[in-house]
């Protein structure tokens, strides 16, 4: 008997680690990786990230990630769910498909986060047109919303995300 698929899901500040974490987890586990910065230049060669765009964009990513559960599959969804109702929205999908739902929390402090995000290998390894600015950080680092415990997230230290650390937290 097939075991039950799993919906991987990140929250944390840009330059946290989460497509590290995710290039982790599907090594870990061989779960699809949905990477929306990759599907976005696939569908936009030239993205604007508008809300029209963004909206088009989840609302495909969304739909496939309901295809790959109900086929069994997991699905390691690598985009930031800064929201709570986007995260409240990930754990409904999984439900519905009878998956279960891992919430991935990078906790990577702010300035190492920050570092990260302003740098050339940032953008070149993401595909980005340009390098981040410090205002566009500033900005999407304000709009991330606490994680509540009920949430029941996992929290990675994403400074020193390691494959034995994300192994070990999620019990693989």
């Amino acid at each position: 008997m097939r075991s039950k698929p799993t919906l991987y899901y990140f929250v944390g500040f840009p330059g946290a680690g989460k497509t590290t974490a995710a290039n982790h987890i599907h090594e870990l586990t061989g779960a699809v990786h949905l990477w929306a910065d990759k599907e976005r230049q696939k569908l936009y060669p030239v993205p604007t990230h508008s809300e029209s765009e963004s909206r088009e964009l989840y609302s495909k990513l969304n739909a496939l990630t309901e295809q790959l559960l109900e086929q069994g599959e997991s699905v390691i969804f690598d985009t930031n769910f800064n929201h709570k109702a986007d995260r409240d929205l990930m754990r409904a999908i999984a439900e519905k498909h009878h998956a279960e739902a891992k919430l991935i929390w990078l906790t990577t402090p702010i300035e190492t986060a920050k570092t990260r995000a302003l740098h050339n290998a940032h953008r070149d390894r993401n595909g980005y047109l340009v390098v981040m600015s410090e205002d566009e950080f500033n900005s999407l680092s304000s709009k991330l919303e606490p994680v509540e415990e009920s949430e029941q997230p996992i929290r990675i230290d994403g400074s020193d995300n390691t494959l034995n650390e994300l192994k070990l937290k999620l019990g693989l």
